[in-house]
């Protein structure tokens, strides 16, 4: 073998002194195969000496699907919440046989994002709804991709998706401002673009409460902030969009003098860390995302196997009371 040509599956037979079968058998760990465990050890063995690595390409050409999932990256920026959700579906897949690869190229979408995706010969490709067209879904499946599913509020391209209640999230959010006794609600929509479509989501659902909203597009800016508060007049119960939101405000609020709760209530979503941590600590809505990672990755190998699956919702509400209400 030359020094600097890459171990293959038949060197490693030669030198555990079995066959190339046996080798795949061993390293890809399949079933039903009576191999004992004296040859099983010969055979990790040799591959570890050699450095073996099994060739993804060769897979693919042998079974049609690579084991890989891609995961097509939403356009917004990752937080605490979505890295640990992408750790644990991570985790969950490679328990299943699956890994998780994680793909940029944001901006691209329907067939464009699909030819580039199916390059790859994924198992299964999860990417946000508005990025899946049926047009886009077609080249997947001709290029053998057996999971399809989108990532959002709605189905997507006629194929199961992993549903985000953020209307619920900003119905959950007023309702405790009005049971607080705040009749005057404002609910702050981001002006980032990624992240726009869901704060349109959480007005849509504080607006289905009943009660009257006032919706303010505000960018993550201290000046922004600063005459946002300086508008207010005392009594408001501010929905934040999300906790980074909220501690920015609560900063403003500080700044010019505002009691808060006392004048201005303020919540949050996302329940992270430093919420527990800002003076007053902030209420919150958590989103309890601790099944997704492994209802998704369920629902990933039903479909590859070849199973009918339906939408999936991905996590559960809850309101946490603290003192900024």
């Amino acid at each position: 073998m030359s020094g600097n040509r890459p171990a293959t599956s038949m060197d490693v037979a030669r030198a555990a002194g079995v066959s190339q079968a046996t080798v795949s058998y061993v390293l890809n760990d399949r079933p039903g195969s009576r191999i004992s465990e004296e040859t099983r050890a010969r055979v990790r063995d040799a591959a570890e000496r050699l450095g073996y690595v099994p060739h993804a390409g060769a897979r693919t050409l042998r079974t049609g699907s690579s084991g890989l999932v891609l995961v097509a990256l939403p356009d917004i920026p990752q937080g605490t919440l979505a890295t640990g959700f992408f750790e644990g579906l991570d985790r969950e897949l490679g328990g299943r046989g699956y890994m998780m690869v994680q793909y940029g190229a944001r901006q691209v979408k329907g067939v464009a994002a699909a030819k580039a995706w199916a390059e790859l010969r994924p198992a299964a490709v999860l990417a946000d709804a508005d990025r899946l067209t049926g047009a886009g879904v077609d080249v997947l499946r001709a290029a053998g991709v057996k999971a399809i599913i989108g990532m959002g509020a709605g189905a997507a391209g006629g194929v199961p998706s992993v549903l985000t209640d953020h209307g619920g999230v900003g119905a959950l959010a007023v309702r405790h401002l009005v049971d607080k006794g705040r009749s005057e609600i404002v609910v702050v929509v981001p002006r980032e673009e990624g992240i726009r479509p869901m704060g349109l989501e959480r007005l849509r659902g504080a607006r289905s409460v009943g009660v009257p909203v006032r919706a303010v597009d505000l960018a993550f800016d201290e000046g922004e902030a600063a005459a946002f508060v300086a508008g207010l007049s005392g009594g408001e119960g501010v929905f934040a969009y999300n906790d980074d939101y909220a501690m920015l405000l609560l900063a403003a609020l500080h700044d010019a003098g505002l009691a808060v709760p006392g004048e201005v209530a303020v919540v949050g979503c996302d329940d992270l860390p430093l919420s527990r941590l800002t003076r007053p600590r902030l209420t919150t809505v958590r989103p309890d995302l601790s099944v997704a990672p492994a209802s998704i990755a369920t629902l990933i190998d039903r479909l590859v196997r070849g199973e009918r699956c339906g939408d999936v919702g991905i996590w559960t509400l809850e309101l946490i009371g603290r003192d900024s209400t």
